[in-house]
């Protein structure tokens, strides 16, 4: 699943994000969900969230199981 559509995100779900500094390069950055940034329902470059690390980005890749 990409990460374009807000009601797919919760909290606890591993994702990849790629961070403001990768987007040019495209890197990705696994983590666990904290908290959702973005308000609006979908979003074409991805929802943004917070990962318990603290890092900051858009989801690109779904990994867990919604």
């Amino acid at each position: 699943m990409n990460g374009q559509i807000r009601s797919d995100i919760r909290a606890g779900l591993e994702v990849d994000i790629v961070l403001k500094q990768d987007q040019p390069t495209g890197k990705l950055t696994h983590g666990i969900v904290k908290d959702i940034l973005t308000n609006s329902p979908r979003h074409p470059h991805g929802i943004k969230v917070r990962l318990t690390s603290g890092q900051v980005g858009r989801v690109k890749n779904i990994n867990s199981p919604a």
